[in-house]
């Protein structure tokens, strides 16, 4: 395959695994249950097959060795996933999808400012610049939730990127030798066995299930993969560029289909933050970067 191709598959294979994770806030409006805890325990569950199926398709009989091979740090770069995924339902279950993916699209500004912190990374005028309107955005949209009482999902969603650039921190200072499924399978083993005692009575009736099974396999599982398949050829900032779909696709469709509509100071703060997002990626050096990325949802 020609490069050109090569490269515009790749930018395929990413808008689907932004329709992949953005599908979500649909999924889970869609379900009879709403506590968090049994949401995040199913999904994780789910998740655990899909990717374990991948790795079996891809190593075979060294399977378990690249699941051990992790090690440490794989284990930590897994609880911060975890921290991400119970962070993620249990917003989104106490605000709307809109202000939970404004929140969480400011995932590579903390990665930014945490490698400035602890790893003496330079950020660039144009992301501090940029950090600065995503603030003021997400300030507007906290002023509409707190008139709502939808605050708490709101603050509880920074968790997220906060796990996130924690995590990136990770990779960056492990040069990236933390495969990334491997710790995904193992955080879908932590985030099971943490959320199980908290989920327990289950109320999940079948449908509710299916559902959580699409999102344990599809929404997050599959967004995975073709993520990773994806990074093989696009740069990061490309990468960066084109997730910030997810926010645009899971706050659009939530709108359409379940008739949740954003407020109006989300929408005002929304578009700030994903234009501070946009500008910022396409100024961005277009280099390949040593890290490999880390899902948020």
């Amino acid at each position: 395959m020609n490069p050109a191709r090569a490269h515009q598959r790749a930018l395929l294979l990413m808008v689907g695994a932004t329709l992949c994770w953005s599908s979500a806030g649909v999924l889970v409006r869609n379900m009879r249950i709403t506590d968090s805890w049994e949401i995040t325990f199913w999904r994780s569950v789910f998740m655990m097959p899909f990717l374990g199926g991948w790795l079996w398709q891809q190593y075979r009989g060294g399977t378990w060795r690249r699941i051990r091979a992790v090690g440490m740090p794989g284990i930590v770069s897994g609880c911060l996933f975890t921290i991400m995924f119970v962070g993620f339902i249990f917003a989104m279950a106490h605000t709307t999808v809109a202000n939970t993916l404004i929140v969480i699209s400011s995932a590579p500004f903390f990665s930014a400012l945490f490698g400035w912190l602890f790893l003496r990374e330079r950020v660039a005028l144009r992301t501090w610049l940029a950090m600065l309107a995503a603030f003021l955005g997400i300030v507007v949209m906290f002023l509409g939730a707190a008139s709502h009482h939808r605050w708490i999902g709101a603050v509880v969603a920074f968790a997220v990127p906060v796990a996130y650039g924690l995590n990136v921190c990770l990779l960056r200072h492990m040069h990236a030798t933390v495969d990334m499924i491997p710790a995904l399978l193992v955080a879908g083993v932590i985030s099971a066995a943490l959320t199980l005692p908290f989920a327990l009575p289950f109320e999940a009736g079948g449908r509710d299930l299916l559902l959580l099974a699409v999102m344990g396999a599809v929404q997050l599982g599959l967004g995975c993969v073709l993520l990773m398949i994806a990074s093989r050829t696009l740069a990061a900032a490309e990468i960066g560029l084109v997730s910030i779909l997810e926010t645009v696709f899971g706050t659009l469709s939530v709108w359409a289909l379940v008739g949740e509509r954003p407020s109006d100071a989300a929408l005002v703060g929304g578009a700030v933050v994903i234009a501070a997002l946009t500008v910022n990626q396409l100024l961005a050096p277009r280099k390949r970067k040593d890290v490999a990325p880390v899902v948020i949802t």
